[in-house]
């Protein structure tokens, strides 16, 4: 599986095919995002990105226009998990990258669960993204591998020509972080710690929010994950 191809999706087989993905990651119950509406948002100057090995989909990336021409929201990325290991999700947004600055954007916005490691690694720390906003119960009650779990989100800010963000996408040396680590550390696993200790999980996530509501408040930002520490750093 080595032989991969990105590019964008063409025609409706393959837009049905990130449909089937979105519902083989997400499980039963999560809405997918339609393949004739990720079709339609691409026609308009969207992103529906794919990792292909053998001409099947593995991994996808979707973004869509913003009132900015220069600002693309990145709404879902999404690889298969026999795919995993293969760091398809850092390759996808690589390639969202160099789809963007081709066509003058220089700024994509999403958002994620600030509980999940894994995620804060890939769009913190490999990336370089940066998040000064959160956002409460953003999504409501969810579904899929989300059932039971709060809905908070971190939006984060991928300024696509920073050197930071340059420098990791080309694999030069990491610029240092700055700033300080938040003194609160997150579960190795929000679902089996909400599902063990429900009122635990619960007082976690609100102390999460209230630190990072009151340090984006008063002018800080994240700008770093580590995952050996399970911690963010903040600077400002």
């Amino acid at each position: 599986m080595t032989d991969l191809t990105f590019r964008d999706l063409s025609g409706m087989a393959e837009f049905r095919a990130a449909e089937d993905l979105q519902r083989a990651v997400w499980g039963e119950g999560d809405q997918p995002d339609p393949a004739d509406l990720m079709m339609v948002i691409q026609a308009e100057g969207g992103l529906i990105g794919g990792a292909f090995a053998e001409g099947r989909l593995l991994g996808y990336v979707f973004g869509f226009p913003t009132r900015d021409p220069q600002v693309q929201h990145s709404h879902r990325l999404a690889v298969l998990p026999e795919a995993r290991g293969l760091q398809l999700g850092v390759r996808l947004k690589l390639y969202q990258r160099r789809w963007g600055l081709e066509r003058g954007i220089t700024h994509v916005r999403w958002t994620f669960d600030p509980f999940r490691c894994v995620n804060a690694t890939l769009n913190l720390h490999r990336l370089g993204a940066t998040a000064a906003t959160y956002l409460p119960d953003y999504y409501g009650e969810m579904a899929g591998i989300n059932s039971g779990l709060g809905s908070d989100r971190l939006l984060v800010d991928w300024e696509l020509g920073s050197d930071r963000v340059a420098a990791l996408a080309e694999g030069r040396a990491r610029p240092q972080s700055p700033g300080a680590f938040l003194p609160l550390t997150l579960p190795e696993d929000i679902e089996a710690l909400t599902r063990d200790a429900p009122d635990q999980a619960e007082a976690l996530r609100l102390t999460l929010r209230q630190e990072l509501q009151a340090a984006f408040a008063a002018g800080r930002r994240i700008v770093d994950f580590d995952r050996n520490l399970r911690q963010y750093r903040l600077e400002g």
